[in-house]
């Protein structure tokens, strides 16, 4: 069973940054595609930004120039890198992965618990 679990996530002023990440479980971690989701209050989870296993990416165009999705020399982790954020950017933020599936749909297989970001003005 393949684990995810989110961390990074806290109260940001407007036009900060932060860096969330997720740390992914078991030895396959290369094969997999990771998508960054978010879900504000009231709202649907919404995909925002992936990475498939050849490192190609895909941005929600809410995201682009602002968020980024990067693999570090941490073992099994995941980083989502977030500039320039926004009071709309408040929300629970969930890593999926998926050996098959990719992109921004909500298919994926595996998903973490969440961390919350909160963004004020």
């Amino acid at each position: 069973q393949v684990q995810l679990v989110e961390s990074g996530g806290g109260s940001v002023q407007a036009g900060g940054s932060l860096t969330l990440s997720c740390s992914i479980s078991g030895n396959t971690y290369a094969r997999y595609c990771v998508g960054w989701f978010r879900q504000a209050p009231g709202k649907e989870r919404e995909g925002v930004i992936s990475m498939n296993r050849d490192g190609i990416t895909t941005h929600a165009d809410s995201v682009k120039g602002r968020f980024n999705i990067y693999k570090d020399s941490v073992p099994n982790t995941v980083y989502l890198q977030i500039h320039s954020l926004r009071p709309e950017d408040t929300g629970t933020y969930y890593c999926a992965a998926d050996i098959h599936f990719c992109g921004l749909g909500r298919g994926y297989a595996y998903w973490g618990q969440g961390t919350q970001v909160t963004v004020s003005s």
